[in-house]
């Protein structure tokens, strides 16, 4: 089993991978969130103090996001400044044969889709052992953010059309629910396993839970990824594309 400093290396590498392939001097970027898109922002820094990348602009998914942008000294704009962007970078939960994702574990699902959908081409860093075959295999849960005077009729009506489990995500150094940077709530969905298999599934799938009302947002990207870059404990990318 690969240890913590061994998936860490393989976090780096998959984002540098994808830095020096995809970002470049006048790039508009989408910056994702979550602990392997901070390996994206050590890259972006190192490229421009050197010199290698030059008059960059980042758009952050996340407050946390902008913090280490601004903390490297990046340029940071946001989408009502700069609405199309060239690439966003961002990591994943959970990335299936057909690069169909989930994401949301930290909670900032609607953010990185609004950033990843106002941009050309999606690309995503992982470590290997976020691939399967199909979304659950791993990843149990799918994140569902909601308002939160709706997150209790949310979570029976899903159980009633879907199935499965709903749960209100709980805070770990607070007492309460998790607090989205939109101010809202995320349920975590224990979707049945093998229901929803294919790409048509789950887009339908998708479709059937942003009509709920209170439903803000799901952490399903359904066909959306250009590229994955997953990275090996030993260091070794292995790039995938969209199956032909």
């Amino acid at each position: 089993m690969a240890t913590r400093v061994t998936l860490e290396s393989a976090k780096r590498a998959a984002a540098f991978a994808a830095g020096e392939r995809h970002v470049f001097s006048g790039c508009r970027l989408g910056v994702g969130s979550g602990s392997t898109a901070r390996y994206l922002v050590e890259f972006l820094e190192n490229s421009v103090k050197t010199g290698k990348l030059k008059d960059i602009v980042c758009v952050p998914t996340s407050f946390l996001t902008r913090k280490w942008l601004l903390d490297a000294g990046l340029s940071v704009t946001n989408l009502e400044q700069q609405p199309e962007l060239d690439v966003c970078i961002d990591g994943a939960d959970e990335v299936d044969a057909n690069l169909n994702l989930i994401k949301g574990g930290g909670g900032c699902l609607t953010q990185e889709k609004i950033v990843q959908t106002s941009a050309k081409h999606f690309f995503v860093i992982a470590d290997s052992s976020k691939q399967s075959t199909v979304l659950g295999e791993k990843f149990l849960s799918i994140p569902i953010e909601v308002v939160p005077t709706a997150y209790v009729p949310v979570m029976k009506w899903i159980k009633q059309q879907e199935g499965g489990e709903c749960v209100l995500r709980m805070a770990q150094k607070k007492c309460g629910p998790v607090i989205t940077d939109n101010n809202n709530y995320v349920l975590d969905w224990n979707f049945p396993k093998g229901k929803f298999a294919n790409t048509t599934d789950l887009a339908a799938l998708h479709q059937r839970l942003v009509k709920l009302p209170g439903v803000v947002e799901t952490g399903l990207f359904v066909g959306v990824a250009e590229k994955v870059y997953f990275a090996t404990p030993d260091g070794t990318i292995i790039e995938k594309g969209k199956p032909q």
